[in-house]
């Protein structure tokens, strides 16, 4: 127990003890605590300062690192720019200067775009219809009087400049559009003009031109006289199909009143037109176009203020153009195929190199820093690449384009003499409206000149033997299908053509010749009033104004006597004038010829036409129906224009016959005869036979179903060879131009043989007087000579009671229509009396002719009296006996 209590006390002294030393350790650790919260609090504070340090250079050298980086792209990327503007500055700067010089007459042509603008405006609206040398002087006018009146323009405007694209003005030309200037004034104002364009168009420029504008556009071309066309037309409106009108007349139908006017309105949200009875959608790119062939038609106001009206008649230049491709092309192929190549890879080249400059400027000029455009800068530089290489080649293809050029301007002096020649015919028409000449026909001529004149290996010697040849070929085939009366008219028309443009034509000498001149004031006292007439003399005052004669009025009043001996002379044309008008030729000796003796201007005219052309050219050939049936073809008409007396009926009917034609139908149009003609045309279209239609100009209604018929039914698709289609009418403005001018016209006068005869004084072949009899005909009477001698005679006859119709109530009282087949009865009656009696019944051979054949016509006694008297002077015993 005590041992337990021993051990008990034990334990509790050395817990004591502990846990005194624990009291005192405590103690101790209470200010060690304290202590150590003073470090931990340093510990904290330093540990805080640690990380704001490491955060601050963390943050430091991030930043450092960021900045590096930046200046390195920085630095790439100035590099780059500097790259790229070292490229576009090696593209690109070669165009400063261009784009400069660009740039100021942009601006210049900016500062006058409102003259400019204003200038066009009235160009379009008002000088289609003019001719060339008018439309200058208007615009010529228009330009000075808008300068004094201070409005900006420019000095020397032209529409072309204004509002011409030279890559779509290329791509006009090579569609057919003439290069010269005033077919291109022409195609923009058919592109810009507000109202639809209706072009005179007479020898088909725009008509071809715009066929080969629209092709890829789905071109609809519609007649007035097809029956569909108003389906055609609304269909074509709907879908937006280009129209062309084409071979209009002088009025338009009412039916097309809302196209033309554009009576457009809007019907649920869209535009839509009212045509006929239908409200049609209205196409935004519907396009309408109009073409005439009437080559000076006359449009109804109410017809012109509806359309724009437009001149599309060929000019000089560009049939020059025209005629010398052709003239390469036949003799030089290779070049015209060089040319044509490089003018299609030319248009190419502008084209492309006009889309790569718009490119470059969309570029340039969209927003953003050009240099940090990747894309941008890649497409400039591929696109001056492409640039530079089109330029290149371009270059390459001036040269050899300048080669060819050179080339082909050795045959420029046969284009302008032809282009010349075309212009001299074209002028015909004014002498008469039948006398139309296509230009297709005029090619067709040229062409064939070009082939059958005289080939050399010198080309200056070649070249004159075409244009010999030509002009000849001209002639030939123009007088052929002129009245006796005009053939000399003619020959002059193409000898002042020829010459006018060499400067040898004096235009006030040629206006006097042609007029008479103007009087402006009373002319002084006639000095010769005995001789003289009044007309005269103005005459004579006037001409001493003209240039070279500026004394002639003074020296005629001195040497009245001498002038008063040439005026007596039967052929004062012949002889010399008074010193020193005895040295004047040419016009000048015309003019004066023309106040003194104006009755022998025409012999004077013919010495003037073989000094200047020679003899060939007033001694037009007689007529050869053979030759022309074998110059023509199955769908050019065979047309003869008559004057009364003439018929040559006869002679085509024997014609037929000699050509063994199929067969040979002939129809006298009336009343109700269209379409039997009509029938008859479409059969032998098919078989190949003739039909001649005559008196075309009875019927005026019916003629345009005959022009629709010689465009689409007589074409060579469908047309047998050996048809052949004669067309008889007196001159008349009803008949069908286009059919004048793609036909073979032939005029036919009774007294043409015979006036040719005397004109030339040369001799007439009976044959060609009476072609329908047989040559056999003529030598089958046994009494050869009476039957020359009478058949001679009665022809003589035939002249004069023909001629005497010239003159009107002094030839007959009354006007009769004596013709080739009074002639011809009494041909065959002379023939039959004089086979079958050994004496010439003169008495029954002048009852038939004076009587019955030609007396048959007459109804007045003292006609009927004069026609006896003729007769007798041909019908008698001293004719045959005669020996002269």
């Amino acid at each position: 127990m005590w041992g337990c209590k021993k051990g008990v006390e034990d334990e509790i002294a050395l817990c004591s003890a502990k846990l005194q030393r624990a009291e005192q350790l405590i103690g101790g650790l209470g200010g060690e605590r304290a202590r150590w919260g003073q470090l931990a609090a340093q510990l904290a504070l330093l540990l805080d300062n640690v990380i704001v340090w490491y955060l601050y250079c963390h943050i430091l050298n991030c930043y450092k690192w960021g900045y590096k980086k930046g200046l390195e792209d920085e630095i790439a990327l100035c590099s780059a720019k500097l790259q790229r503007a070292e490229q576009l500055i090696g593209g690109l700067g070669g165009e400063r200067a261009r784009w400069g010089q660009l740039a100021a007459q942009l601006a210049l042509l900016l500062d006058n775009v409102i003259g400019d603008v204003l200038l066009s405006a009235g160009f379009i609206a008002y000088l289609g219809p003019y001719t060339v040398n008018y439309r200058r002087e208007i615009i010529h006018m228009w330009n000075e009087q808008a300068i004094s009146l201070k409005i900006p323009c420019s000095p020397s405007f032209s529409l072309i400049t204004t509002l011409g694209s030279p890559v779509v003005i290329r791509a006009w030309n090579m569609s057919g559009l003439p290069v010269d200037a005033f077919s291109v004034e022409n195609g923009i104002i058919v592109e810009r003009a507000r109202r639809w364009a209706l072009m005179i168009d007479p020898q088909e420029q725009a008509n071809k031109w715009l066929k080969n504008l629209e092709r890829d556009n789905n071109l609809k071309v519609i007649k007035l006289t097809d029956t569909n066309y108003v389906r055609v037309l609304s269909t074509a409106i709907q879908m937006g199909h280009p129209v062309l009108l084409e071979n209009v007349r002088e009025t338009l139908d009412a039916v097309l009143e809302p196209v033309l006017l554009r009576n457009l309105y809007k019907s649920a949200g869209v535009l839509c037109l009212k045509l006929g009875d239908a409200a049609l959608q209205y196409h935004d790119d519907f396009r309408f176009y109009i073409t005439t062939r009437l080559s000076n038609p006359h449009f109804l106001p109410e017809t012109a203020v509806k359309v724009t009206l437009l001149n599309f008649m060929i000019t000089p230049q560009g049939l020059e153009d025209q005629l010398l491709g052709i003239v390469v092309a036949q003799d030089r192929p290779e070049l015209e195929w060089k040319k044509n190549q490089l003018i299609v890879e030319g248009a190419n080249n502008k084209r492309t190199l006009k889309e790569i400059e718009d490119q470059i400027l969309e570029v340039l000029s969209s927003a953003g820093n050009i240099l940090e455009d990747e894309s941008a800068n890649r497409i400039l530089t591929s696109s001056k690449v492409l640039s530079m290489e089109i330029e290149a080649k371009q270059a390459a293809a001036a040269v050899t384009e300048k080669e060819i050029d050179d080339a082909r301007l050795l045959y420029v002096p046969v284009s302008k003499h032809s282009s010349v020649l075309f212009f001299c015919i074209s002028d015909l028409g004014n002498i008469d409206p039948m006398y139309q000449y296509s230009l297709n026909w005029f090619i067709n001529l040229y062409n064939q000149s070009i082939v059958n004149s005289p080939q050399s290996t010198d080309l200056k010697t070649r070249l004159d033997g075409l244009i010999a040849y030509f002009t000849r070929s001209i002639y030939d085939n123009v007088c052929r299908s002129l009245f006796e009366k005009d053939k000399l008219i003619f020959s002059l028309v193409l000898t002042l053509g020829i010459l006018r443009p060499k400067g040898e034509i004096n235009e006030e000498l040629l206006s006097f010749l042609l007029t008479g001149g103007v009087a402006l004031e009373a002319p002084p006292a006639n000095p010769a009033p005995a001789w003289l007439t009044d007309k005269a003399w103005a005459e004579v005052v006037r001409c001493s104004l003209l240039p070279g004669l500026s004394g002639f009025k003074d020296h005629f009043v001195k040497r009245l006597p001498e002038w008063k001996q040439l005026y007596d002379l039967a052929a004062p044309h012949e002889a010399p004038f008074p010193k020193p008008y005895d040295q004047v030729e040419g016009i000048t000796k015309l003019v004066i010829l023309r106040c003194l003796r104006p009755d022998k201007l025409i012999p004077l005219v013919q010495t003037y036409v073989v000094q200047q052309m020679g003899r060939y050219f007033i001694q037009p050939p007689q007529f050869d129906l053979d030759k022309s049936y074998a110059d023509s073809h199955c769908c050019s008409p065979l047309i003869f224009i008559l004057s009364p007396g003439a018929d040559p009926m006869s002679g085509l009917i024997k014609f037929a016959t000699d050509k063994g034609a199929v067969s040979f139908e002939t129809i006298s149009l009336g009343q109700g005869q269209g379409p039997i003609a009509a029938s008859l045309i479409t059969h032998a279209c098919t078989t190949g036979g003739w039909v001649a239609l005559q008196n075309c100009h009875v019927m005026h209604s019916w003629m345009p179903e005959l022009d629709r018929i010689c465009a689409e039914v007589i074409v060579p698709q469908t047309t047998n060879p050996s048809f052949r289609l004669w067309l008889t009418s007196y001159p008349s403005p009803a008949f069908p131009a286009t059919v004048l001018q793609n036909g073979e016209n032939y005029f036919r006068r009774k007294d043409d043989q015979r006036s040719s005869k005397r004109s030339q004084k040369q001799h007439v072949p009976l044959l060609h007087i009476r072609p329908d009899m047989r040559p056999e005909f003529y030598i089958s009477c046994p009494r050869t000579e009476d039957w020359r001698r009478l058949l001679f005679a009665l022809c003589f006859f035939h002249a004069i009671v023909q001629e005497r119709r010239a003159f009107g109530p002094l030839g007959w009282n009354i006007q009769y229509e004596f013709n080739e087949s009074d002639l011809s009865i009494c041909i065959m009656q002379l023939q039959m009396f004089l086979t079958d009696y050994t004496e010439t019944p003169f008495v029954a051979l002048t009852y038939l002719a004076g009587e019955c054949n030609y007396g048959g016509r007459v109804t007045d006694d003292k006609d009927r009296r004069l026609i006896l008297s003729l007769l007798s002077t041909f019908y008698n015993e001293a004719v045959t006996r005669d020996p002269k």
